[in-house]
């Protein structure tokens, strides 16, 4: 069965199940610092997966379901970083966290073992057990805290929506396996010229498709996302906006460009319109937002259009521009969020950022950066992953002139996002008569985190070939 090909995950799940051991006799004070363990076994785990005794490249296991090929191995790393930076924002925000805290960082652990799952499913069976996985472990983690009426509402939202997704998910994998008599993305790319004009199998994918949408917060189910980022714990909100928007994005890429690619070239149009509308919802509703979590939710749904574009594409390069933009998001929004953390103690509005600068100038910067990194603007990650998006659309402009109209949302949305992306930073830095000066310590791996997350946004911004070069090769494995 090649069941050796999941030992990253099996290790993961072995982690989270150790730390619930040590938790028993592990003294009260001492289960905060439990997370900095964790963190160091997702580290140990994200260094063992460069070595080749995991598997070779194009294997399955489990009769075909689950296949390790580059974009596997890519994922998995990804979600190994954010899963690290979130689990180092959790010990800085245990204190908030009451009871409960070495439970709060095994849920992190059980998330990123289906996020690992995701990434190299191969069969909308494994999907739905691997999406599962995920969001019920968030409906916990965003309720987490039980006292806050906010968190609590969270959840409930979270609940009902994802549950709604889930029933949209199962009853497109139904039609599809009633159309196609199979549920392996490796067959179903052989005999999807054939059911083409299926209108029960195109009818089964869009119901999964929605169902994905849910997961990266794109139309038409965006509308979750500003309420639970505002009120899940700031880690939970981190690893929702980093680590479940990459498991939707990885999805999607492996049934559209490896189970369904004939079908997928005839869905331009209606790629070209989720990601247009998810864009402008987005940046125009991120617009009057002054409650910080809430912002970046609302942001959050416009990257989502923005990854959408590279889908639009229906070209490798588009495909390559994702992977690409999502590292460079990954550590805008690991530095964000870490900030946040740090800093919104008492309120996530923009004004308790007053003053930052004078409190904590490594904060401040760090903060600066990732807004300016997801405004998209040079030298950071976030402009070139953008210009890779926006070239893909170009490219696939000269066929079908079209997506010249898409081309211009995109770049209106960012210019909208110009607004409300340096009020953060007018806020750091220019605020009037700020209240508290008193200075914000930052323990030395949180320090060190942000610092590798600042590096991580100016040399992808200005270095990006050697990350465009592991990119392309994982992207070989998709079919256009």
């Amino acid at each position: 069965m090649n069941a050796q090909l999941l030992i990253l995950e099996a290790g993961v799940i072995g982690l989270a199940l150790l730390l619930l051991l040590l938790d028993l006799w592990a003294p009260a004070d001492m289960k905060p610092k439990l997370g900095y363990v964790a963190a160091l076994g997702v580290a140990i785990i994200f260094g063992l997966s460069f070595f080749d005794w995991i598997g070779d490249e194009g294997q399955v296991a489990f009769d075909g379901m689950f296949v390790r090929d580059g974009l596997t191995v890519f994922f998995d790393r990804f979600f190994l970083a954010a899963a690290f930076f979130v689990l180092l924002i959790a010990v800085e925000f245990a204190d908030r966290l009451a009871v409960g805290i070495t439970e709060f960082y095994a849920l992190v652990l059980f998330a990123l073992a289906g996020m690992m799952i995701a990434a190299g499913a191969n069969d909308f069976i494994l999907v739905f057990v691997a999406l599962e996985l995920i969001t019920v472990t968030f409906y916990v983690l965003v309720s987490f805290q039980r006292s806050r009426l906010g968190s609590l509402e969270a959840g409930v939202k979270y609940l009902i929506l994802g549950a709604l997704s889930s029933a949209f998910l199962v009853f497109g994998i139904a039609l599809i396996f009633g159309s196609a008599n199979t549920t392996r993305f490796d067959l179903l790319g052989l005999s999807a010229a054939e059911l083409v004009s299926d209108k029960i199998f195109w009818l089964g994918l869009i119901f999964v498709l929605v169902g994905l949408a849910f997961k990266i917060a794109a139309f038409p189910l965006q509308f979750w996302a500003p309420d639970v980022y505002q009120g899940a714990p700031a880690p939970t909100t981190a690893f929702l906006a980093i680590g479940s928007k990459a498991a939707g994005i990885v999805l999607l890429l492996r049934i559209l460009f490896t189970a369904v690619p004939a079908v997928a070239m005839h869905w331009g149009d209606l790629l070209m319109f989720a990601a247009g509308v998810t864009i402008l919802y987005g940046n125009l509703c991120a617009i009057p937002q002054r409650n910080l979590k809430r912002l970046l939710g609302y942001s959050s749904i416009s990257n989502a259009g923005y990854l959408l574009l590279g889908f639009a594409a229906l070209n490798r390069s588009g495909s390559a521009a994702v992977l690409y933009y999502l590292l460079g998001y990954l550590f805008a929004l690991a530095a964000a969020f870490a900030v946040v953390a740090l800093v919104s103690r008492d309120s996530d509005d923009i004004t308790s950022l007053a003053g930052l600068g004078q409190r904590s100038p490594m904060l401040a910067a760090a903060l600066t950066m990732a807004m300016v990194s997801l405004a998209g603007i040079p030298p950071l990650a976030g402009f070139f992953g953008k210009f890779l998006l926006l070239r893909s659309i170009i490219e696939a402009a000269a066929d079908k002139p079209s997506y010249y109209c898409l081309t211009f949302v995109a770049l209106a949305g960012v210019v909208m996002s110009l607004y409300y992306y340096f009020g953060v930073i007018r806020a750091i830095y220019w605020s009037k008569d700020p209240v508290d000066l008193t200075p914000i310590r930052v323990s030395l791996p949180m320090g060190v985190s942000l610092l590798v997350c600042m590096g991580g946004m100016l040399y992808l911004g200005c270095y990006p070939a050697p990350a465009l070069a592991v990119i392309e090769q994982a992207v070989k494995v998709l079919k256009f």
